[in-house]
């Protein structure tokens, strides 16, 4: 990969000096998830982290989710996050 000035350079993820590798992901709430939070960000976050422990950074907890997609897929609480993901996350939604 070539930088702006032309010479070749690896991406790294960043690290910081503990040694601890972050990556971006992006996080997008939905409905009442948004209350005191906010729509989307995107966050630095511990390599190697899953979807609940996003979640419980901004106390969502899984009873609060019906629905959670990692890149427009169905996602699992388990899940391990990968640089650059695209986390969606939907309460479950009332009406009649």
């Amino acid at each position: 990969m070539q930088d702006v000035r032309g010479q070749t350079s690896d991406f790294r993820l960043p690290t910081s000096e503990l040694g601890v590798r972050f990556m971006h992901v992006k996080l997008k709430l939905f409905a009442s998830l948004r209350n005191g939070r906010f729509k989307e960000k995107t966050l630095d976050i511990k390599e190697g982290s899953t979807l609940i422990e996003l979640l419980q950074q901004f106390g969502i907890e899984k009873e609060a989710v019906a629905i959670l997609l990692v890149n427009g897929r169905d996602g699992e609480f388990r899940q391990e996050l990968k640089e650059g993901d695209v986390v969606s996350v939907f309460p479950p939604l009332g009406g009649g």
